[in-house]
C-alpha cells in the first residue's frame, strides 16, 4: 500500500516537472514572424480551379505588391478616394 502512494506521488511530481519544462520552453522560443518582408515589385500568385470532368476549370494569376503600403492602397475601395 505504501509503495502505491510513493509511486503515485513520484508520477505526479514527474508530470508536474514535464509540464513546467514545456511551459518554460514555449515562452523562451521565439515565435515565427508572420507575413512577408517589405520589398519592391510584386509577387505572382497562381490560382487554378478544376471542376473535374471534361471542359471545366479556371486558371488565373494575381500580382500582389511586396510593399505593405502599396498593398493597402490597392485594397482601398475606389469610392473612398485618396485619403491623406
Amino acid at each position: 500500500m505504501e509503495h502505491a502512494i510513493v509511486i503515485s506521488i513520484a508520477v505526479s511530481v514527474f508530470v508536474l516537472l514535464i509540464a513546467l519544462l514545456a511551459r518554460s520552453r514555449s515562452k523562451n522560443e521565439p515565435k515565427p514572424k508572420r507575413g512577408s518582408r517589405p520589398g519592391v515589385g510584386y509577387r505572382t500568385i497562381h490560382a487554378n480551379y478544376d471542376s473535374g470532368g471534361s471542359g471545366g476549370g479556371h486558371s488565373t494569376q494575381y500580382r500582389v505588391p511586396k510593399d505593405p503600403q502599396d498593398y493597402a492602397k490597392a485594397m482601398m475601395p475606389k469610392s473612398k478616394g485618396n485619403a491623406k
